[in-house]
């Protein structure tokens, strides 16, 4: 019986994370997978690994769980989530022409900016919000680069329809599917070519581990060969300790997100109606402009980020995010506890509003979050 179905039956998501990596010690009777460390194989073992920068168990647990969470025809995790998107982008042709949307995560865009400069790649920025301008973009272009939900404005772009642009013009699809996670979105099955994640964000869920997974579709089974031996050559594989956190973080992603999900829907509601808030970034709201779309695309809820403009300058905004006493104000997203930071505090963000706030909402009670966001705007006010 495959680990993914009962009978005929297709177990559902919140079963294959638990299940997924199924691990049985004949010996032990262990139910935790093992952490492999070894970099070294004896030639004759009957698995065929050969070398520590080729094969790991550990980490091809965690890639098959992924591949089935996201009905992938495999994956490859790597050492980082940046890792993963360098390797990606080692697809595009020398020269080729890249569609990317223009309020992608930093880190993929500042990429991308150094390449094209070295004359790697050519580089086209666009609203991916729409859909036409992208069918235009895609023409001539070898790889288009969309987000599931958008970072840090929470932007939703239609996937099919960028697929289809993608496709027509002989072109790769590429999601990053970081904030929705398998349990929200699962891209390939709205014809993306190739999915990936900042594993160190959801899947990891605990703020210990840096890890990225890279996922292909069913029919391109090619790419992720061509991905694999880079990775071998390049040397982007993970650590078989992250591999293992990230495997145990994989068995709550379900309950995690949901309760995440639901509290963030919770506080962008309250948060459209707090004085010293201009607005509300997040997709679950009526007045968003992709909320339809996302209401088809997302299973089960919009979402665990939130991004709010302040009626603040940029000082002001820091000093609100200092205020806090359960939210953190740190760099990450996607744990079990709070985060909040001004974004326009990076090189590479200075286009956005300077009292932008990102929140990545935890899993602890909603109201407490929302008293501290409250309290924290009026803290940053009397400080004045």
């Amino acid at each position: 019986m495959s680990p993914a179905e009962v009978g005929a039956r297709r177990l559902a998501v919140a079963t294959r994370v638990v299940h997924g990596d199924q691990y049985e010690d004949e010996l032990s009777g262990a139910v935790v997978p093992p952490l492999t460390l070894s970099a070294t194989y004896e030639h004759s073992n009957p698995r065929g690994m050969s070398y520590g920068r080729q094969h790991n168990p550990t980490w091809e647990l965690l890639e098959r769980s992924i591949a089935d969470l996201e009905d992938a025809s495999g994956c490859l995790s790597y050492a980082s989530g940046m890792a993963g998107i360098a390797a990606v982008l080692e697809l595009v042709p020398a020269g080729g022409k890249v569609v990317v949307a223009g309020d992608a995560y930093n880190g993929s865009r500042k990429l991308l900016r150094r390449l094209e400069a070295r004359g790697r790649c050519e580089v086209e920025w666009v609203d991916v919000t729409d859909a036409d301008t992208v069918v235009a973009a895609a023409q001539g272009a070898s790889m288009v680069w969309i987000e599931t939900i958008g970072n840090p404005l929470l932007t939703v772009p239609d996937l099919s329809r960028s697929a289809a642009a993608a496709h027509a013009a002989g072109a790769l699809l590429v999601v990053d599917n970081t904030f929705a996670t398998p349990i929200l979105c699962r891209p390939l099955n709205f014809g993306a070519d190739v999915v990936l994640h900042s594993a160190s964000k959801y899947i990891g869920g605990h703020d210990d581990l840096m890890l990225g997974v890279v996922a292909t579709s069913r029919e391109q089974q090619g790419l992720l060969d061509e991905l694999r031996d880079h990775r071998t050559h390049a040397g982007g594989c993970p650590g078989q300790m992250e591999a293992w956190l990230a495997l145990r973080g994989l068995r709550t992603l379900d309950v995690r997100v949901r309760r995440q999900v639901a509290s963030a829907a919770r506080i962008a509601d309250a948060l459209a109606q707090t004085p010293g808030v201009l607005r509300v970034h997040f997709p679950g709201l009526a007045a968003h402009p992709q909320h339809d779309l996302a209401a088809r695309q997302l299973d089960g809820g919009f979402g665990a980020m939130v991004s709010i403009e302040l009626a603040a300058d940029a000082e002001h905004a820091e000093r609100i995010c200092a205020a806090t006493e359960i939210w953190t104000n740190a760099t990450s997203l996607g744990s079990v506890g709070s985060l909040l930071e001004r974004r326009g505090r990076w090189a590479g963000e200075e286009a956005l509003p300077p009292g932008l706030v990102r929140l990545s909402v935890g899993v602890e009670d909603p109201e407490d979050l929302l008293a501290d966001l409250i309290q924290a705007l009026v803290t940053a006010e009397v400080a004045v």
